[in-house]
């Protein structure tokens, strides 16, 4: 698992502080209760200087988030896009992972968020492949967990929440105890949700099928420039369910993240799968020339952080 670099600073409620001075409280109120909204971007290394992947995408998903949790952000998307550019631009970094997170702060204990003021923090630093650098090369190990993914009456899986990921934490470290590098939570229904972390893809038949929202999928911004990027180079893709059988018998499966990027899965509860299968290589090897601002048609995608 990569390994936390500290950077020099990170944006603090409108102003940048030291590393080492941004700190809470510890009646913080979402430490305790969760309620927080998050979001994970990239920035790479372009030809034009250090880029942020989607980023007015991901900060307005980082409102909608709020929203469905019934949090105001005291930031507008602009202002926030622009105090992530700053913060990229402070580390001196050519490339980047960056964590905006909204939190209800100090000042307010129990259930009740009414009261509750909301803080707002960007943080970067260098993080690089998520499941692994062969992940794309040797595929993952994955297997389905015992962890059922949350229902959207539960807690709102359309909503990155801090809450949320108690499940998918549950999920990555029941897999990693039993060897595998990453696990695939199904839904009440028994039908494939998503990873961790991560959107799932599975090619069989000539098309690619990537599980809805419906499902209890995230609906991620990797995804979506995965399903273009695929579309662009002549695949057909489509949302819908799939079964955990599906996996089994697929032609290839990858998965897409922030953190992961696009990264080929070698078995599914050790059901052998093709890896890397051709789909997924071309898949990845645009991703990595779109992310980097090398592709003419995507450079709306790099927002330049200088």
């Amino acid at each position: 698992m990569p390994t936390l670099v500290p950077t020099p600073k990170i944006w603090m409620n409108g102003s940048l502080v030291e590393w080492d001075k941004a700190q809470v409280h510890v009646l913080t109120h979402t430490l305790h209760y969760g309620t927080g909204v998050f979001e994970g971007i990239r920035a790479y290394e372009t030809p034009q200087g250090a880029a942020v992947f989607r980023l007015t995408e991901h900060i307005q998903r980082l409102h909608n988030s709020a929203k469905i949790m019934g949090m105001e952000i005291p930031y507008s998307v602009d202002e926030l896009v622009a105090a992530t550019k700053e913060t990229v631009a402070s580390t001196g970094l050519s490339s980047c992972y960056v964590r905006p997170i909204a939190y209800y702060g100090y000042g307010e204990m129990g259930l009740n968020t009414l009261p509750c003021k909301v803080d707002v923090a960007i943080a970067c630093w260098p993080w690089g492949a998520y499941l692994g650098d062969d992940a794309l090369t040797k595929g993952v190990r994955m297997k389905i967990s015992s962890w059922t993914r949350l229902d959207h009456n539960m807690l709102p899986p359309a909503s990155k929440t801090v809450a949320n990921y108690a499940n998918s934490s549950l999920a990555k470290v029941e897999a990693l105890r039993a060897g595998y590098d990453e696990a695939i939570l199904l839904n009440q229904a028994g039908l494939v949700s998503e990873c961790t972390g991560e959107n799932l893809f599975v090619v069989r038949g000539g098309r690619i099928v990537t599980p809805p929202t419906s499902a209890g999928a995230l609906e991620g911004i990797t995804q979506h420039s995965v399903m273009r990027i695929a579309r662009d180079l002549g695949h057909e893709i489509v949302v819908d369910n799939v079964a955990r059988s599906d996996l089994y018998v697929a032609d290839e499966i990858f998965c897409c993240g922030t953190a992961a990027e696009v990264s080929a899965i070698n078995s599914v509860d050790d059901r052998s799968i093709p890896c890397p299968g051709p789909v997924t290589k071309a898949v990845a090897e645009m991703y990595g020339r779109v992310v980097r601002g090398r592709e003419d048609r995507y450079k709306d995608w790099c927002e330049l952080a200088v």
